[in-house]
């Protein structure tokens, strides 16, 4: 299989890494993407009929997007074609497409596989669709973005997504079984130690391979490491985490639901994950302002309070002692007592204030400061609510065209309680009084 090393531009002669004499040279080796490449897989479903559409693989880092597009070259005896969205250009592009147009006269079709697709800007994306649409190319776009957000709708709407995985710690325990037959030596590691390799791969199969090697040069003879030596020696594989794309997101999330479910050790969890890969803490704090106000509220109106000092304490003591304040705000907002009544009264309100248009409010509770404005009847007929029995005086407020609505509803959970005894009692006064 020696064209899939010559596409890469890669020579089989000299020194070369772990995990590029690794590469599969058939799908059956390519581990952790069963539910692509298993009997009932997507691709195994095209493959059965020897064509293939245009693909879009979506996934993390080290999961074999590369390897099993050339693998599907192979398969279907199309030439293969390699370039990165980093690297090309325009130029670049129109070479591509010549050359896959007169492979095509000469009755060979072509795969392209583009790395990184989504770096493309939008024109760049478009210029793939007449090649796509009269056969000359194949394409199989690869990316770790959300397609959905990073390309264009007709492009997506002529190619197949799928998805791929990060490889799970039997994957890539494979993975190294494998890497220790081919050099015909075992990993000069413990078992809590080659447990410590596998989290450190974080789902990624070269980079699991790449630690390997690194074990590997760094062992004298006989010598065994154990977990801490382990850490010491590659140092520490920084998290799949950018702050700009899927996984900040993901993440974010995770905590933000956390701490909604009231689970505050996953909260913390997804929280020191989110510092861990270097996020920004007054992102976090930010965040956990919108969490006290928009899902515990009046519930507990001490988590807003809690969450601006928790902001504040950060700013005074900076990182990392100020990271700890940030915390306790995590664990009071996630056993805080739960309730959006504020946030969904504000989202109707909105609704009603978008769609009603230019309604005026009623005229007793509008000033009159001057003649005019009280011959037509501004200010006639106001109870000032500190002169009424119970200080309320059960006046209604609303546009009188609109008729009066209630928004805030709130539950029978924490300080909202003594908020719903004290509306029950103004609705059963103005009911009386009207």
């Amino acid at each position: 299989m020696s064209d899939l090393f010559e596409a890469s531009g890669l020579s089989q002669s000299g020194p070369r890494p772990l995990a590029d004499r690794m590469r599969p040279t058939r799908l059956t080796d390519v581990v952790g993407q069963d539910h692509l490449l298993g009997p009932e897989g997507t691709l195994s479903r095209m493959l059965k009929t020897r064509t293939l559409g245009s693909l879009i693989f979506w996934g993390p880092p080290g999961t074999g997007k590369t390897t099993i597009a050339r693998l599907l070259a192979n398969e279907t005896d199309l030439a293969f074609e390699q370039i990165s969205a980093i690297f090309s250009g325009v130029s670049d592009l129109k070479k591509v497409f010549e050359a896959a147009r007169a492979r095509r006269l000469s009755g060979r079709a072509t795969l392209l596989f583009v790395d990184e697709i989504h770096r493309f800007n939008r024109a760049q994306q478009d210029s793939f669709l007449p090649v796509m649409e009269d056969g000359t190319i194949t394409l199989v776009g690869a990316t770790t973005e959300n397609p959905s957000f990073e390309l264009n709708a007709a492009l997506l709407s002529r190619s197949h997504v799928m998805t791929f995985h990060s490889l799970s710690a039997m994957a890539i325990e494979k993975l190294l079984a494998r890497a220790e037959e081919l050099e015909e030596r075992k990993l000069p590691l413990d078992e809590e130690a080659r447990r410590v390799l596998i989290r450190m791969a974080d789902g990624d199969g070269r980079s699991s391979l790449t630690l390997a090697e690194d074990v590997w040069r760094a062992a004298g003879e006989e010598e065994v490491f154990d977990a801490e030596r382990l850490q010491e020696i590659v140092q520490r594989r920084a998290p799949i985490y950018d702050k700009s794309a899927d996984g900040h997101y993901n993440l974010i999330s995770a905590l933000h639901k956390s701490v909604r479910g009231s689970d505050p050790d996953a909260a913390l969890y997804w929280f020191c994950r989110m510092l861990d890969g270097g996020e920004d803490p007054l992102y976090l704090a930010r965040r956990l302002i919108r969490m006290a106000v928009e899902d515990i509220g009046l519930a507990d109106p001490n988590a807003l309070v809690q969450a601006n000092a928790a902001r504040d304490a950060y700013q005074m003591l900076g990182s990392p002692e100020g990271e700890l304040a940030l915390a306790q705000s995590v664990i009071y907002l996630a056993t805080a007592p739960k309730s959006n009544g504020a946030y969904v009264a504000y989202k109707a309100a909105m609704r009603d204030a978008k769609s009603s248009g230019s309604l005026l409010p009623p005229k007793h509770i509008l000033n009159a400061p001057t003649k005019l404005m009280k011959q037509e009847g501004y200010g006639d007929g106001y109870q000032y609510d500190h002169d009424a029995p119970d200080g309320f005086s059960g006046q209604d407020y609303f546009p009188e065209q609109m008729g009066r609505k209630t928004y805030y509803d709130p539950p029978q959970r924490g300080f909202e309680r003594e908020l719903r005894k004290r509306l029950e009692f103004w609705d059963k006064r103005r009911k009386e009084r009207s």
